[in-house]
């Protein structure tokens, strides 16, 4: 039976995100990433007083570039993760076969450190000495902190990550392909970024059950303060240039 709260309420349960979280990574990067880096390219170029169609062909550019960059990097960052547990993982069984003993006093003193009661680490040490999937198991959540349920598809993070950099981009350089006045097509693609972005800092809390609000405002603010950064500069370059 439940205890109640200090309040006297049971607040209802709540799944922990489990498998969902492994992926969440690469949706809040790789949108993000596109919102606001493709934002604040459009804002900079325009700020260097070019055509539409100059900031389109630079946004286009800047999307491809940007999600094949994105895709290849996710791609050799988590198989490299994924080998290197792999290649830990190989070297703990060669453990099991040669040091078996120490490998059990390392399960006895992660017990010990965690507060498990003597007799009861005991009779976890003994399963594990009799099984080494157990064992392994084991040393797999107190050595690695690996759980099998939340290892990461080099695959799937490369095509999350390149194709949501693209839907993240999509806002801020759609507009110049319609709108042939640069300032206006800015506007609009102010508008969609800043909603895209407020979208992606509440999305985000889902993860870390923080305030959406403060969330979705505080991505936004960043994103702002870069793009008139971004805008200036492109400012000073037409200045210089001209």
């Amino acid at each position: 039976m439940s205890a109640p709260t200090t309040e006297g309420v049971i607040p209802p349960y709540q799944e922990h995100l489990g498998p969902r979280s492994q992926y969440l990574r690469d949706i809040i990067l790789g949108v993000n990433d596109g919102l606001v880096s493709m934002f604040l390219l459009v804002v900079g170029v325009v700020g260097g007083g070019v055509s539409s169609s100059v900031v389109l062909l630079a946004g286009l550019s800047g999307a491809f570039a940007g999600a094949v960059s994105m895709a290849a990097g996710e791609y050799m960052a988590t198989k490299s993760q994924e080998e290197a547990i792999d290649g830990e993982l190989e070297l703990e069984r060669e453990h099991f076969k040669y040091y078996k003993d120490r490998e059990l006093d390392e399960v006895r003193e992660y017990l010990a450190n965690i507060g498990v009661d003597p007799a009861a680490a005991e009779a976890v040490v003994e399963s594990a000495a009799a099984d080494e999937d157990v064992l392994m198991e084991l040393m797999k959540a107190f050595e690695f902190g690996v759980v099998d349920e939340g290892r990461r598809n080099p695959i799937v993070a490369m095509v999350m990550s390149g194709l949501l950099f693209l839907a993240g981009s999509l806002p801020s350089v759609m507009p110049f392909a319609f709108m042939s006045d640069p300032d206006e097509a800015l506007v609009v693609a102010a508008i969609g970024a800043a909603i895209g972005l407020f979208v992606v800092g509440v999305v985000k809390t889902q993860m870390t059950r923080t305030n959406p609000l403060r969330s979705g405002l505080e991505n936004v603010a960043i994103a702002g303060i870069g793009a008139i950064v971004s805008y200036f500069i492109g400012l000073g370059y037409d200045s210089f240039v001209s």
